[in-house]
């Protein structure tokens, strides 16, 4: 049975839908035949018995039923035409037979028949199928009659009467009745799996239609194919088709996002590789023409050789930060202080700006993120500040009920950079030659939205920039699960 489901499951979809379409619709025409049948045999067979009680005969049947038991003998007795053309006999209780002169021949007594004629005084009709002694088969009705009387007027046995008629003729009926039942539910079947194919074929079309889809993708890496589905149409095949449309426009804007990445992480690190190629190869000349490079000029070659190194060292890490999937990020996701996140934050930043004052006024607040991660970014957001600020300038860092500000004092972002300062790579005009690779901000807006906040940047009154960051959480820590 095991093998014949799993042969069942390794079949075409629409195979199996036919095939259980036509066993649905076998199953309920073989019900409907059977009953059907059973129905008729059951109406023929009330009809053969009422016909039977018909011929019960005149009212003198009980004396001439006597008379044939009184003077019984082998052969058949004349009871004046009491049952013609049937099997009739003259049954007593003790199982006695006498036949009639007008029974075309007998009928096999059974002890059912004798149980009937015991029942004195009882005017009960048995029915049921039987033989005959020649081995037809016939309809059966055995009635009690009354107990005999001799010529003395003594008592007798109880006798009764049996009376049988032929089957063929019904028995044919039902046959012929079998046949075309049998004929009728096979084209039925043979119809209802066609039916079910046809159907299928109909419903899995727009499945043919995905699967063409799907191996045109993999075949091309084409994922600008999409598949045509109606409005108003909310079926099963309608929502897959919409799903997969979904998937092949994220997939596409991904793709477009990973070339649009990769181009630009190209452009970035051309300039840095130029630098340091075009320095490393004066210092070799240098070496090869034996002619020493003074020592400041070579001191300065040393130091902007270590400095792109840097630049390139910061560019690879932002790389791999964004590269990250969201799974790998998910991970590692946890309670985190926030207030000791910007506190180790404000410790890097102060040691890259040890000229400028820090103030910073910062309340507990909990929330659910990556640390490192957070702390990267929260970084990122001081490193400008840092940069951005004017020699001996302050920097104001605020921490309260979940929301982070860090304002500075520097020129400000120009009204018409503001919508594009967190897209990767954008550096503005004026900070391009500074040390970055524009993905710090991009970095910031990524890593606060997966914590579930928001970060904004806007010119503050009185000039410079504040930065924004809203955290969901809480102002103590969730216990502990135990």
């Amino acid at each position: 049975m095991k093998k014949v489901l799993r042969r069942f499951q390794t079949l075409p979809i629409r195979t199996r839908l036919a095939m259980l379409v036509a066993a649905a619709v076998a199953f309920g025409v073989a019900a409907v035949s059977v009953t059907c049948w059973f129905i008729v045999q059951g109406k023929l067979y009330q009809q053969l018995d009422s016909d039977l009680q018909k011929g019960k005969g005149p009212g003198g049947q009980i004396q001439q039923a006597q008379i044939a038991i009184i003077n019984c003998t082998k052969n058949p007795q004349n009871t004046a035409g009491f049952f013609r053309n049937t099997y009739s006999q003259v049954v007593t209780e003790n199982g006695k037979v006498c036949i009639t002169d007008d029974s075309v021949g007998t009928v096999k007594i059974t002890q059912a028949d004798k149980d009937v004629i015991k029942k004195a005084n009882v005017r009960e009709l048995y029915f049921r199928n039987g033989t005959a002694d020649d081995g037809t088969e016939v309809r059966v009705m055995t009635r009690y009659l009354a107990p005999t009387t001799n010529s003395a007027g003594e008592a007798g046995p109880d006798i009764g009467i049996v009376v049988a008629v032929p089957l063929k003729s019904t028995q044919k009926t039902l046959n012929d009745l079998a046949l075309i039942l049998l004929l009728v539910s096979g084209i039925g079947v043979i119809g209802a799996g066609a039916a079910g194919l046809a159907v299928a074929r109909a419903g899995l079309r727009p499945v043919d239609k995905l699967t063409e889809a799907v191996e045109h993708v993999a075949r091309t890496e084409d994922l600008s194919i999409r598949i045509p589905v109606e409005d108003d149409s909310e079926d099963e095949v309608a929502r897959l088709s919409r799903s997969f449309n979904s998937m092949t426009s994220s997939l596409a804007s991904s793709r477009e996002l990973q070339q649009q990445l990769i181009a630009d992480a190209g452009h970035e690190l051309r300039t840095p590789l130029t630098s340091l190629r075009t320095n490393i190869e004066l210092l070799t000349r240098s070496e090869e023409t034996g002619r020493p490079i003074p020592p400041e000029d070579r001191k300065a070659l040393l130091a902007s050789v270590k400095a792109q190194m840097t630049e390139l060292a910061s560019l690879i890490g932002d790389l791999q930060e964004l590269s990250r999937s969201e799974g790998q990020r998910g991970e590692r996701v946890q309670v985190v202080s926030f207030q000791d996140t910007v506190e180790a934050a404000l410790r890097r930043a102060r040691l890259r700006g040890p000229e400028l004052t820090i103030n910073a006024d910062l309340q507990p607040w909990y929330v659910r993120a990556e640390p490192s991660a957070l702390e990267r970014a929260i970084v990122n957001i001081l490193d400008n500040a840092v940069k951005f600020s004017p020699d001996g300038g302050t920097i104001e860092v605020e921490l309260g009920s979940g929301i982070l500000t860090v304002r500075d004092h520097g020129p400000g972002i120009p009204a018409e950079e503001l919508p594009h300062v967190f897209d990767r790579f954008w550096r503005s005009p004026s900070a391009r030659a500074l040390p970055g690779s524009g993905l710090g901000l991009s970095i910031v807006a990524r890593t606060v939205e997966e914590a579930g906040g928001e970060v904004t940047l806007a010119r503050a009154d009185g000039g410079g920039t504040v930065a924004t960051v809203r955290l969901p959480g809480a102002p103590t820590a969730p216990p502990e699960a135990p």
